[in-house]
């Protein structure tokens, strides 16, 4: 069964500190849901047309986990608490195998 992926970029961020709600609120709710935090705020080196900003990656057993994990009541509560003035480029990719 092909593993899924939730792929998080934020290209605006006014306040970085502003995410620690969020963060408290997503982790356990990620967790519970069977997703492992594989990067977060890590190095990046961009490349065309990328972003250098925040990349989160997390991994799921398989896709249909991952977009389970993300219609969960616990990460709907945790989307709640990002606050305004952030842009994020989120996405729910399949693995190859």
């Amino acid at each position: 069964m092909a593993k899924g992926y939730w792929v998080s970029v934020y290209p605006a961020m006014s306040d970085p500190e502003g995410l620690t709600a969020y963060d408290e609120l997503a982790g356990p709710a990620v967790r519970a849901g069977g997703g492992r935090l594989l990067s977060r705020g890590s190095r990046v080196v961009a490349r065309e047309a990328g972003i250098t900003r925040r990349v989160v990656l997390i991994e799921f057993d398989s896709f249909e986990q991952a977009v389970a994990a993300y219609e969960s009541a616990a990460y709907r509560k945790a989307l709640l608490a990002l606050p305004d003035g952030f842009e994020r480029d989120f996405r729910i990719t399949e693995g190859l195998d």
